[in-house]
């Protein structure tokens, strides 16, 4: 049952906000507290004793829902939603007409929820690291292709074509003749932003119903390449993970490269892989970007 929480129920809250804090843990450079989140909030929900959620009123005609958070035990009950559509009912009865909350990017089955509920991004928040912007340090290109692990050009041209209008506005694409059972695609809009470039390589990968491989370079800095299989991601490399800024541990192992996957996927020689797509702090750690992104491309048997 969702109940606004009463005085009693504060040391509930916050021990639920506690436990969000540790499962779904803030950006490191960011301080958080339960107290934070809960202290001078203007609806504070709970659902029973599994959940709850903080939503405050930031103007007339907004809401802003602070967090919604469900124990582990007790999810796929649909509570999560139940607290949001209640959120919704009392700041509708306020008179607001618009909620907005904020979500990590990192936090994949939060964004798929509230996608679903309808939120759509209005606002980015950006993050940079200042010790590069105190050293005036300029970024590289930007660019990367989708791989699509077939010889059939005509089926690619045709999926690539009818998805690319879907990502933005192109002026230029290109679809290679098959190289080593290969296809590969190449596009302006894709070259430019590389969740553009995932994204292709996923849909490509779910309509092909095969395997796809997204390779690029990041800010003339990163090298990372995406695996799909299907259209799951199976692996993820960055050559320099927290070159944008400190992540989770847990984020930092994910972003290494898995040898077992790349190997049955690629064909490629798992000692190889171990031995050449290395993450590391910095980038003077690791070969030249183009260098490290030519080697990977070589590894899996794609034209660089």
């Amino acid at each position: 049952m969702i109940r606004e929480a009463a005085a009693e129920d504060m040391q509930l809250v916050r021990e639920l906000a506690e436990q969000f804090n540790r499962e779904v843990p803030d950006l490191p450079w960011r301080d958080e507290d339960a107290d934070s989140m809960v202290d001078g909030a203007d609806l504070v929900l709970l659902a029973d004793e599994d959940g709850f959620a903080v939503a405050r009123r930031r103007t007339a005609r907004m809401w802003f829902l602070e967090v919604v958070y469900v124990r582990a035990a007790a999810r796929g009950r649909g509570l999560g939603v139940e607290l949001i559509h209640e959120v919704a009912r009392r700041a509708q009865a306020d008179g607001a007409e618009m909620l907005e909350l904020e979500v990590l990017e990192s936090n994949e089955g939060a964004r798929r929820l509230y996608d679903r509920l309808g939120f759509r991004t209005v606002e980015r928040s950006l993050a940079a690291p200042l010790a590069r912007l105190a050293a005036g340090e300029a970024e590289g290109p930007t660019f990367g292709s989708v791989y699509v692990q077939t010889d059939d050009v005509d089926t690619v041209t045709r999926h690539v074509e009818r998805m690319l209008p879907r990502l933005g506005r192109t002026t230029a694409h290109d679809v290679g003749t098959p190289r080593n059972g290969w296809v590969r695609v190449r596009s302006d809009v894709t070259d430019a932003d590389p969740a553009k470039l995932h994204a292709l390589a996923k849909e490509l990968s779910y309509t092909s119903g095969g395997v796809t491989l997204a390779l690029g370079i990041e800010a003339g800095t990163v090298v990372r390449y995406n695996l799909f299989d299907r259209g799951a991601s199976v692996d993820e490399y960055a050559s320099v993970p927290e070159y944008r800024g400190a992540l989770p541990p847990g984020e930092v192992i994910a972003l290494g490269a898995n040898p077992t996957v790349v190997a049955r996927l690629t064909g490629a020689d798992p000692h190889r892989v171990r031995d050449i797509a290395r993450t590391a702090a910095s980038p003077a750690e690791l070969p030249p970007a183009q260098e490290l992104y030519e080697q990977i491309a070589t590894l899996m048997g794609v034209e660089a």
